[in-house]
């Protein structure tokens, strides 16, 4: 018996966020002081930086649980299956449904029972639960999916990620350009087919770094509100990033008996494409080896980083045909991986 993804599905949301619509802001400092530089300058610096061009937001009527029962409808479709035989709805997230322009986060029912309901599945023997494990919480969904099955205890799980990060970010924060909302969904099944997940590698850094990624008061000191947003130490998550990721990525690839070369595809979290590109050339690195062209496809450019939605969305996009210069075809060996709030990291190695 192998463990496979059967199905995948993305909900990218219509409405784009170019990089001009934030000449407009009022940038600060996290001190509250003035940036002395235009919004174009400080624009244009963020965007070589990251290599964000543009961002996607969901429309206002439209929570995190909305988007994410679209993306598990296409998954459930493109799976063929019944949705009445899902044994486990995992979803992960970050933030609960934020209604647009509210103070404050819904998560009661959790945004898998919300889900459930959506999908209108009415066998009780279906569970749902949530996962707050920062960016990588969809991945770890997956390897909690793959435990179920292979115990014994689930034959089929929905594997859900999806946030709206547009709803947490504080408009004075430079910071605010990265985030963006979107979902992305998979069905993880039991199958009689070879290959499906190899190997997989989590950690928690939570010594020094569990508040490097957290909710803050705005940068702007004259605004007394309750509001929180989400706020970071961003040299310091790169740095974490760039010295623990590869090597969680190397233990991870050592542990399924794959070799380097064998690997077609590298299916980063799209945080910050030059802290990505960093990553993967460090993980080859210790094997003494150079980056490969087109080894790391990449969506943040039109897509943002829409947290636990990159990976899966990025994945259906490929399976999809709709990354240019980019595919990946059965028998192919891949690896996901990704870093987050937590601090967070894991990877799985992966045959189509």
């Amino acid at each position: 018996m192998t463990i496979k993804i059967t199905g995948t599905g993305s909900y990218i949301p219509n409405n784009v966020e170019k990089n001009e619509d934030f000449y407009q802001h009022e940038f600060l400092n996290s001190d509250g002081s003035t940036i002395n530089a235009p919004n174009e300058v400080i624009v244009e610096k963020f965007k070589a930086i990251t290599g964000i061009d543009e961002r996607r937001y969901a429309e206002k009527k439209l929570n995190t649980s909305d988007i994410a029962f679209f993306a598990a409808e296409k998954a459930i479709e493109n799976a063929k299956i019944n949705r009445e035989d899902i044994d486990y709805i995992i979803v992960a997230h970050n933030y609960g449904d934020v209604k647009h322009n509210t103070e404050q986060s819904d998560t009661v029912p959790s945004i898998a029972s919300r889900v459930k309901h959506l999908l209108k599945i009415q066998n009780p023997k279906c569970v749902g639960y949530d996962v707050l494990f920062g960016c990588p919480g969809w991945i770890e969904g997956v390897i909690q999916a793959n435990a179920f099955i292979k115990s014994g205890i689930a034959k089929t799980c929905l594997v859900i990620g999806a946030e709206t990060l547009s709803r947490v970010i504080d408009p004075h924060d430079r910071d605010s350009m990265i985030y963006s909302d979107g979902a992305g969904a998979v069905i993880v099944e039991s199958s009689n087919e070879e290959g499906g997940i190899i190997a997989h590698e989590t950690a928690t850094f939570a010594l020094d770094e569990a508040h490097f990624i957290f909710f803050g008061e705005t940068n702007h000191p004259d605004i007394n509100d309750n509001r929180r947003y989400i706020k970071m130490y961003g040299r310091k998550i790169y740095e974490f990033a760039i010295s623990n990721v590869p090597k969680a990525m190397k233990s991870c690839l050592d542990k399924s008996g794959v070799d380097i070369k064998d690997l077609k595809k590298i299916l980063i979290h799209q945080a910050n494409e030059k802290m990505d590109e960093a990553i993967v050339k460090r993980f080859y690195k210790l094997y003494n080896m150079q980056m490969p062209e087109n080894i790391m496809p990449m969506t943040i450019g039109k897509l943002g980083n829409s947290s636990v939605a990159t990976v899966p969305t990025l994945y259906d996009m490929i399976l999809r045909g709709d990354l240019d210069n980019q595919q990946i075809n059965k028998g192919d060996i891949i690896m996901f991986a990704s870093v987050g709030a937590g601090m967070n990291i894991n990877a799985i190695v992966y045959k189509v």
